[in-house]
């Protein structure tokens, strides 16, 4: 099984009521280019999911990034998988670096979210990555084959999961680790898929995402095991993601 690959934005903190036109913008380069052979999503703050999701642009699909573990309860600033998919989300994305770091999120408690993402029936995209004093180490395969193998739950298939991997260091930094260095940890990323799942393993998409541009990202989505992209800054504008979607046409 071929991973259908994706080209996915996260907005991070980013994003107002006005920027559903660059949401429209990103339609139009869509219909007037090249089909891409690729899925496209962006995941906007949570304020703007149903509004986006509500302009029903034909091919770009709306997530979110990050759920709670429970369904509903007291828990006060936090927003279930299930409220998400009710207001249009078709992915979300659990266990980024910055949730992680920011929030101490341990990979088990990515388990959980991912779990209850898949109990709603969306799709989770499950994020690893070492820091840059875990790499200069040479911990790097340790450190994300760990995280790979804790947060990943057994009921994950090609079709509810997605991995993206974010080295820390290149996030937001401008700096990106060569190809064959993504290469390198896409093709353990992928045997450990493999040896978890069988068959299986061969089908799920492995993104990567660390500071990806229009410059890079031919390049980088060439590597063997990358499978597309989780864009952050890049994404915020439609002509600067449209020309990472590129590396698909």
């Amino acid at each position: 099984m071929k991973p259908t690959a994706l080209v996915a934005g996260n907005w991070k903190m980013n994003g107002l009521a006005a920027s559903r036109s660059e949401l429209e913008a990103l339609a139009v380069l869509l219909k007037g280019g090249a089909k891409a052979a690729c899925n496209v999503l962006i995941c906007p703050p949570y304020t703007l999911i149903s509004t986006f999701a509500e302009m029903n642009t034909d091919g770009i699909a709306v997530g979110a990034q990050d759920c709670h573990t429970g369904v509903s309860g007291a828990h006060t600033g936090d927003i279930s998988a299930q409220m998400l998919r009710d207001a249009g989300a078709k992915y979300i994305i659990v266990g980024h670096s910055e949730r992680r770091a920011d929030h101490a999120e341990s990979s088990s408690l990515v388990c959980e979210k991912a779990c209850a993402v898949h109990s709603e029936g969306l799709r989770a995209i499950i994020c690893v990555g070492e820091t840059e004093a875990e790499r200069d180490a040479g911990n790097t395969l340790a450190v994300v084959l760990e995280q790979l193998a804790i947060s990943v739950p057994e009921e994950a298939s090609p079709e509810n999961t997605i991995i993206a991997y974010e080295p820390v260091w290149a996030i937001g930094t401008g700096r990106t680790p060569t190809v064959d260095d993504v290469a390198e940890v896409h093709t353990a990323i992928r045997q450990a898929l493999e040896e978890r799942f069988g068959a299986e393993g061969t089908g799920f998409a492995i993104l990567y995402g660390g500071s990806v541009k229009p410059s890079n990202a031919k390049e980088l989505m060439s590597a063997p095991n990358v499978n597309g992209a989780l864009v952050g800054g890049a994404s915020l504008k439609a002509t600067d993601f449209n020309g990472i979607i590129d590396a698909y046409r």
